[in-house]
């Protein structure tokens, strides 16, 4: 009976491409993990356990890929088997799952270039916004040669396997031997959905090892399915009281004063009554890593604008970005919050009328807008700061059925535009918009608070041309000196503005470049450049203290002396009572580092602390300690509660 189903079956084309499919995977695991190996410390037991999980999580995805046409072929009536429609709708079949299978192949590795990780969140994400994401592969790569290379493939392959469709469809497979060999696919279908799990490949320490042992379809299932984490099901807990008790504890200084509530975080903070109101435009740069900059060690020359702002500003010198996507950044510096583990709470549900930083502005008389190179409906930009009282000024599309918050929105015109890509206008054509934007405040006589998205340093890195000296499109280092060159222009059209001394500029990074590193959380690809320019009264000083991009506004209202009440996690990183930590993760993975001891919560498993080395990068795995651990639980099981039971609302 097996040799019957084996060897000679209307089967044959099915196990011809199972085998097909695992040996392909197999090969383009090996690339990765030669493309990796120097990157990830790869020794041979890691590529054993990346080539052995390969293959289990292979055959489940290709056992995904069969399972229709394993039913197709329980149910085709043996006097159809070999008839003109039955091959036609075989090859078509057997056609289309290769195509998907190469065209697969394909976006993993793009994806990989881009983010080192198979399919994650971001992914999921991406199939949402296919408009961006279509033409920003257009532009980045030769789609056409591309599709036409994945089309020649997928009928090659039907090509090569004609003998396999002869046999298919000259056999005579019986019944009972269909329905056993189709059960058995399906109860092995069944066994991967309910037993393996996507992060069974991520009990490696080494994340290029727990990345390449997965298959990018497999984790792309996963990651939609669980879009969200619950904290409660999958984190380590304490008890609720004892979690806000430890976070006020972790939360206090001499300055604030807590509000009474016992699962509450909410502060008054006494800075001296300060009455200054100075515009503050806040420039946040697209995946800017701080070592872009000749100021922490760049040797390229490409930023010599901000390299020249270093010097005239309040520098922050060891500031962390809290994630690895601009809306994580959007998070932390526009709530001050921790990152709960999924989606950015921009992404999510039940996101309006929470106590933002620009809440704090609207308090004290200010307009407040969000200003974005691009379409905000991307990522649900425009909903989260349109429903948290930001006006609004974007390339959005005409078409904007679905928003529902009720602010002005502006949208860039055409002849507003000199140049733009798939992710957006240029940031030169961005700050144009700021500068008007901020002409007309000033007629009003009110003060504004601007938070500034830009897009250029972003694949495709193309930006306008007679600019900088780097041809555009040639990769990011380009795209880096275009936006340190608008930067330099933006604040030179600033200057001659009458607005201008009475305006305080920042500029900071929403993440890093790449997130990737030999570690799950690799501390050094979070680290990013930020600076507040222009604030009278405050000589230029670099702020060497370890601290989070969540301090940078309770920093920034310390400087200026206004009182304000929230409930947000940062901490005035001047303030004689600052203890350093950092707060940074991935989508699953939440960190919490205080001076040199980095504590990782990970779904369904227990702490686990590292002494991390910053000349070195390395992270050396020792005892847990109890006190740094209940830190670090408390504040993310804090900040996730607080946000799940509108603790976070106006």
């Amino acid at each position: 009976m097996m040799r019957t189903i084996f060897i000679k079956s209307r089967y044959s084309l099915l196990h011809c491409f199972m085998l097909s499919f695992l040996i392909i995977s197999s090969v383009f695991r090996i690339i990765l993990t030669a493309m990796s190996y120097t990157k990830g410390a790869l020794s041979a037991i890691n590529i054993l356990t990346v080539l052995g999980k390969g293959l289990v999580f292979d055959i489940g995805v290709s056992i995904y890929f069969c399972l229709f046409y394993a039913l197709y072929l329980l149910i085709l009536p043996q006097k159809w088997n070999g008839s003109a429609l039955e091959r036609t709708f075989t090859r078509i079949l057997l056609f289309l799952m290769v195509l998907i299978s190469v065209f697969s192949f394909f976006a993993e590795f793009t994806f990989w270039l881009e983010f080192e990780s198979r399919f994650n969140f971001i992914a999921v994400d991406y199939l949402i916004y296919t408009y961006e994401v279509l033409h920003n592969i257009n532009e980045s790569y030769p789609l056409p040669l591309l599709i036409a290379g994945v089309v020649l493939i997928s009928l090659l392959w039907n090509y090569l396997m004609r003998t396999a469709f002869r046999i298919s469809f000259r056999s005579a497979t019986p019944v009972l031997h269909r329905v056993v060999y189709t059960l058995l696919i399906f109860l092995v279908a069944l066994f991967y959905g309910l037993k393996v799990d996507n992060s069974w490949a991520e009990s490696s320490s080494n994340r290029y090892v727990s990345e390449i042992s997965k298959a990018g379809i497999y984790s792309f299932i996963a990651a939609f399915r669980s879009n969200e984490l619950n904290y409660d099901q999958f984190y380590p807990m304490v008890s609720g009281k004892i979690a806000f008790q430890n976070t006020r504890k972790v939360l206090s200084y001499p300055l604030a004063t807590f509000l009474p509530g016992e699962v509450s975080i909410r502060r008054i903070v006494s800075n001296g009554n300060g009455q200054n109101k100075p515009n503050v435009i806040m420039v946040v740069m697209e995946s800017f890593s701080a070592d872009y900059m000749g100021t922490f060690g760049n040797a390229q020359g490409l930023t010599p604008t901000l390299d020249a702002l270093a010097k005239q500003s309040i520098l922050f010198k060891r500031m962390y970005a809290t994630g690895t996507r601009t809306v994580r950044g959007m998070e932390a510096l526009s709530l001050a919050l921790p990152p709960t583990p999924g989606n950015s709470i921009v992404r999510r549900e039940n996101n309006a009328n929470l106590t933002t930083i620009g809440n704090i502005f609207f308090k004290r008389g200010y307009s407040t807008s969000f200003f974005y190179g691009g379409d905000g409906y991307f990522d649900n930009m425009n909903q989260f700061f349109g429903n948290n009282g930001y006006e609004i000024t974007d390339r959005g599309r005409k078409l904007t059925m679905g928003d529902t918050y009720k602010v002005k929105r502006t949208i860039l015109k055409d002849d507003q535009v000199s140049f733009e890509n798939a992710w957006g206008i240029s940031d030169g054509d961005l700050f144009s918009a700021v500068i008007r934007n901020a002409d007309r405040s000033f007629q009003t006589k009110k003060p504004f608070y601007d938070f500034v998205m830009t897009t250029s340093n972003h694949r495709p890195f193309t930006y306008p041309k007679g600019k900088i000296d780097i041809l555009s499109g040639t990769g990011r280092a380009g795209a880096v000196k275009y936006t340190d060159y608008a930067i330099g222009e933006f604040l030179a059209n600033a200057r001659k503005k009458p607005w201008f001394d009475n305006t305080v500029f920042i500029f900071i990074a929403d993440h890093c470049a790449e997130s990737a590193g030999k570690n799950e959380i690799d501390i050094s690809r979070y680290h990013i450049p930020a600076m507040i320019y222009n604030l009278k009264g405050k000589a230029p000083s670099p702020i060497s203290m370890l601290c989070s991009q969540i301090d940078l506004y309770p920093t920034l209202f310390g400087l200026l002396k206004w009182d304000f009440q929230g409930n947000n996690y940062g901490l005035d990183v001047l303030s004689a009572s600052y203890r350093p930590r950092i707060l940074l993760g991935t989508y699953q993975k939440l960190g919490y580092l205080r001076n040199d001891t980095l504590v990782v919560l990970s779904p369904r498993k227990a702490p686990q602390s590292y002494s991390y080395n910053f000349n070195t990068n390395i992270q050396t795995l020792v005892k847990t300690p109890k006190t740094i651990t209940l830190d670090a639980i408390s504040l993310y099981q804090s900040a996730y509660h607080l946000f799940k039971n509108g603790g976070l609302k106006q």
